[in-house]
């Protein structure tokens, strides 16, 4: 996916450089020499056994376990490209100068690759972003995500047959007493102002063995994930985890060794840019949705078990709020990031094969579309008014309060 886009983004003059942050699949694609600078942002990673055939409302891998596009990512990839396309074709026939930076992130599932480009400097420099997801309605909020964070602890103990287990020292002893201290830290830390940025842990023994009762575990994983409403907290609650840890070994006589895959910040909502969108949302209007698809979704909404009410069609009020954990908020600490979110599927589990069903079919395609068009136009309209760049930073300054990356 990385390839292709690359590709295609150098036939229509962007320059490419591949391999940013020392991720092989990442690439910062630019066009123009002088004006404001455009961020775009493209993902195309999948999750895992989630392989399913477009447009079948009956669950049908097109490989039984392979990946699949269970959040549209595949989608948001490919729009952004077009959007960058279609304002460099613009720019170019308005006689108008600005440089567009498409910024090819992977492993945004992880919340990963937008990290180690942020800290690697890759944001640094850009004037807006202007970005897109798909989900099950229309709206531009000005809304904010919780910081995250991913960490494994890998446990090393020794093992000894199970009738003679004090020979033995269980890795799995220290990964479960590492889970009850976790259970008991929920209590200690402060709760989030909303439920939907609700402080969060989750947690899974995601590497224990040998699997065998007999035998006494002498390795086993601790995988931790944590969402917190500001990146203060979320450092403060780190590095309780990791007492939580060492406690584990400690009392269990074994080692343990941490692995970071990856933390983010909060993500800074904009409000100056999100109005500019939601004028474009409105004045194109709603996604035109055929009877065929409206049926296709209800069809999906009944395999789930929940109401079928089809596909929304209602662009809703710019408001602040909460949304979903994503790396996307590592663009928000380098410039003014504002996104939208447009109907791919009906309001049914997200993360699972329908999602992969409505992304091959005709919906993605009109997501494609659509949400390029967004972008393209909401763009062009900042381009157009320089006075809104200098306001976006103005509201990213006072929503800081000082802080920095």
């Amino acid at each position: 996916a990385s390839a292709t886009l690359s590709a295609l983004l150098e036939k229509h003059g962007f320059t490419v450089e591949r391999g940013v942050a020392d991720m092989p699949t990442a690439f910062i694609a630019t066009y123009g020499q002088a004006g404001p600078v455009c961020g775009f942002n493209a993902e195309y990673d999948a999750l895992p056994g989630l392989s399913q055939e477009a447009w079948n409302a009956i669950k049908t891998p097109v490989i039984e376990g392979a990946p699949g596009q269970g959040c549209g990512h595949n989608l948001i990839g490919v729009t952004a490209i077009l959007a960058a396309i279609a304002t460099r074709y613009a720019l170019e026939q308005a006689g108008e100068q600005a440089i567009l930076k498409v910024f090819g992130t992977p492993a945004e599932e992880l919340c990963l690759g937008k990290a180690f480009m942020a800290r690697a400097g890759c944001f640094n420099g850009v004037d807006f972003f202007i970005d897109w997801h798909p989900m099950f309605d229309h709206r531009a909020n000005y809304d904010h995500a919780n910081a995250y964070f991913s960490l494994k602890y890998h446990f090393k103990g020794q093992s000894s047959h199970g009738n003679r287990p004090w020979y033995g020292r269980s890795a799995l002893d220290a990964a479960i007493l590492m889970g009850h201290a976790l259970e008991m830290l929920r209590e200690h830390y402060p709760p989030a102002p909303s439920v939907a940025g609700a402080n969060t842990l989750n947690y899974t023994f995601s590497d224990v063995g040998p699997e065998f009762a007999s035998v006494v575990p002498d390795h086993s994983t601790l995988w931790c994930v944590g969402r917190f409403y500001t990146t203060e907290e979320l450092v403060e609650v780190m590095e309780r985890v990791d007492k939580c840890a060492e406690a584990g070994a400690l009392a269990t006589g074994t080692t343990m060794e941490k692995e970071f895959i990856c933390a983010t910040h909060e993500k800074i909502p904009n409000k100056v840019l999100a109005e500019v969108i939601h004028k474009n949302l409105s004045e194109i209007g709603p996604l035109p949705f055929t009877a065929e698809e409206q049926a296709f979704a209800k069809s999906l909404q009944r395999a789930a078990g929940v109401p079928e009410d089809g596909l929304q069609q209602e662009i809703l009020p710019c408001e602040g709020g909460d949304t979903f954990v994503s790396d996307i908020s590592e663009y928000s600490w380098h410039a003014p990031h504002a996104f939208f979110l447009i109907p791919l599927a009906p309001t049914c589990a997200w993360h699972n094969w329908m999602m992969v069903a409505c992304a091959g079919g005709s919906l993605g395609k009109k997501n494609i579309d659509y949400g390029s068009k967004i972008i393209a136009a909401s763009v062009l309209d900042v381009l157009a008014q320089p006075e809104l760049i200098e306001k976006a930073k103005a509201e990213l300054a006072e929503r800081l309060h000082g802080r920095t990356y």
